[in-house]
């Protein structure tokens, strides 16, 4: 996910991507702990995008309160 395509989203669907996220990182956990996980990979583009959502919706917060 590119961060260009973040910014130009609204507070609420950066929160309702992220809900998305993490619904998907609770399935890769799990499908890591039973030995079914095939792209070990996604697990790590997961957090980083998970990351990379809440600093631009953090940087959109203080915008708005300035």
């Amino acid at each position: 996910m590119k961060a260009n395509d973040l910014v130009a989203k609204t507070q609420d669907e950066l929160s309702e991507e992220l809900g998305k996220l993490k619904k998907e990182q609770f399935n890769l956990r799990f499908q890591r702990a039973t030995g079914q996980l095939e792209n070990t990979a996604r697990v790590k583009e997961i957090r980083r995008d998970i990351a990379r959502i809440k600093t631009i919706a953090r940087q959109k917060a203080d915008t708005a309160k300035a």
